[in-house]
């Protein structure tokens, strides 16, 4: 089992997702399959902010807690990102010197 320390960083959370989808046998999903249950994470989620907002659902017996809800969407968006091999932490840092020099607006 693999174990992942405290106060990780990007790089360890890519690893330990790896290794946790080997030992749970997901190491052979491909990109689109683990792009589509990202989407089906972040849709459990939206119903879980529904809940949390008593907003109307249709079964509020099988939501999920906004917090676990998040936890799955970070593992499953990891693991797009290992298929891609995208280290997170370099993309984040180079893609918020790009946002830096935008000229930002409430529309953006």
């Amino acid at each position: 089992m693999p174990t992942l320390g405290s106060k990780p960083t990007l790089l360890d959370l890519q690893s330990y997702v790896k290794e946790l989808e080997a030992e749970r046998g997901f190491a052979d999903q491909v990109l689109i399959e683990k792009c589509l249950l990202l989407g089906e994470e972040v849709g459990e989620l939206f119903k879980s902010v529904r809940k949390c907002t008593n907003m109307s659902i249709e079964d509020r017996d099988s939501v999920s807690d906004a917090a676990d809800e998040i936890a799955d969407i970070l593992i499953m968006l990891i693991s797009v990102a290992n298929r891609l091999d995208v280290d997170i932490e370099e993309a984040f840092r180079r893609k918020e010197e790009v946002n830096k020099k935008r000229t930002w607006t409430k529309e953006s």
